[in-house]
C-alpha cells in the first residue's frame, strides 16, 4: 500500500532536512518549521523512495532528507503525476502539485558527491490545500490525476475593470474552455491582472519559469489605448518570437472587421513556454484563438522535444486521460506585483 515513509524539515534552506516521526502542515504555507514553508508555491518538496533506494546503492548511507525534500513516499509513481494532481497524505493533509523538478544554481553535498542529485530531475513540488498531521507509515493517495503527458495551459485576464471587480470577466472563462475542450489541455490557473506592464511580466515569467507551463494565453490589452501595454510586457519576457501566430491571428479578425488591423498583440517563447496574446472582447478572443488553434497542439509538441516533421501532416491533439469534468473557471485569482498568486501561493 502507498505510504508516506519519511517526512524531513530543517531550519535554514541549503542544508539536508532532518527526518521525524511527524510533521503538522499548515494550508497554504507548508510544515510547520521548515525552511521551504510560505506564502509562494514550493512549499513541500516530495521525492519517491524507490528513487532514493537508486542512489543509496551507490551510496549507502544516504537517508531521508539528503536531498533536501520533505515527503518520502512509497509505491507512487511520482513520474506519472502532472501540475493540478492531488494527494492525500494520511487522514487530514491535501497538497497539489504545482511543480516539477527544479533548477539548481549549485550543487549540493549529494551533487557534489555523486556529480548528480535527483532533486532537480525527480523531485516534485507541492502546496498545501487541507492542514493537519501526517506521520511516518500514514497511508498516501492519489486524489486526482493530471497524467504527467497532458499539456497545462494558463489564462491571465489583463484588465483593471475586472481586476478592481468594476467588470466581469467573459473572454477569459471562454477562452479556458475552448483550450479545454478543443485541445484538451489542463487548465493550471486562470488570473486577472490589472493593465501594469511589469505586473503582466512578472506574471508571465513566473509561469514559464517557475512552472514550466505549456502554453500561456493573455486576454486583453492589446489596442491602441494608452493602457495597453500587454505586448510590450510581453515582448519584453519572450525569447524567440513567433510572428506566424500573430499574422494568422491579425488575417483571420480582418477577414470580419478591418479594426482588426489595429491589434498589436504579440506572441513567442520563453524556455519551453509558448505565450500568446489575445484581444480583450470574447468574440474577438476566440475568433484569434480559432484561428491558430489547428497548429497549437504541433507547437506545444515541438517545445516539449517532439522530434517528428513539422511538414507531416498532424495526428491531432494528445491522446491522454481527461480529470473528470471540466473545470469553473471563476473566480480568477488577484495576484500581485511579483506575478504571484494568494490563491495557489505564487502559483
Amino acid at each position: 500500500m502507498p505510504k508516506v515513509e519519511a517526512i524531513c524539515t530543517s531550519e535554514k534552506k541549503g542544508e539536508p532536512k532532518r527526518p521525524g516521526e511527524a510533521a503538522v502542515f499548515r494550508a497554504d504555507h507548508g510544515i510547520e518549521g521548515d525552511a521551504h514553508a510560505g506564502q509562494w508555491h514550493r512549499q513541500v518538496s516530495l521525492l519517491a523512495a524507490e528513487d532514493i533506494e537508486t542512489v543509496r546503492r551507490t551510496l549507502p548511507d544516504v537517508g531521508p532528507g539528503a536531498f533536501a525534500e520533505n515527503v518520502v513516499l512509497a509505491g507512487i509513481d511520482l513520474a506519472e503525476l502532472g501540475l493540478g494532481s492531488r494527494l492525500r497524505l494520511g487522514a487530514e493533509v491535501l497538497v497539489s502539485i504545482t511543480q516539477i523538478g527544479k533548477v539548481c544554481h549549485s550543487l549540493c553535498a549529494i551533487g557534489r558527491l555523486t556529480g548528480d542529485c535527483i532533486m532537480p530531475r525527480l523531485g516534485l513540488f507541492a502546496r498545501v490545500l487541507e492542514g493537519g498531521r501526517a506521520r511516518v507509515g500514514d497511508a498516501a493517495e492519489v486524489v486526482a490525476l493530471v497524467p504527467r503527458e497532458r499539456f497545462q495551459a494558463v489564462v491571465v485576464t489583463v484588465s483593471d475593470r475586472c481586476a478592481r471587480g468594476l467588470a466581469e470577466d467573459t473572454a477569459g472563462p471562454a477562452v479556458a474552455r475552448v483550450l479545454e475542450d478543443e485541445l484538451d489541455l489542463h487548465i493550471y490557473r486562470y488570473a486577472v491582472v490589472p493593465d501594469e506592464q511589469d505586473e503582466i511580466a512578472g506574471r508571465l515569467r513566473h509561469y514559464a519559469d517557475g512552472h514550466s507551463i505549456d502554453l500561456v494565453v493573455t486576454v486583453g490589452g492589446t489596442g491602441l489605448a494608452p493602457r495597453d501595454v500587454t505586448p510590450e510586457a510581453t515582448r519584453a519576457v519572450v525569447e524567440r518570437p513567433t510572428p506566424g501566430l500573430d499574422e494568422a491571428m491579425r488575417a483571420a479578425s480582418l477577414a470580419k472587421t478591418p479594426r482588426a488591423m489595429l491589434s498589436r498583440g504579440a506572441s513567442g517563447i520563453r524556455a519551453a513556454t509558448l505565450i500568446v496574446n489575445l484581444p480583450g472582447s470574447k468574440r474577438g478572443a476566440n475568433e484569434n484563438l480559432e484561428a491558430i488553434l489547428p497548429a497549437l497542439t504541433h507547437g506545444l509538441k515541438k517545445l516539449r522535444g517532439d522530434p517528428a516533421d513539422c511538414g507531416r501532416p498532424g495526428t491531432g491533439p494528445l491522446a491522454v486521460k481527461r480529470l473528470g469534468p471540466r473545470a469553473d473557471f471563476g473566480p480568477a485569482d488577484e495576484g500581485d506585483s511579483a506575478g504571484r498568486a494568494p490563491g495557489d501561493a505564487g502559483a
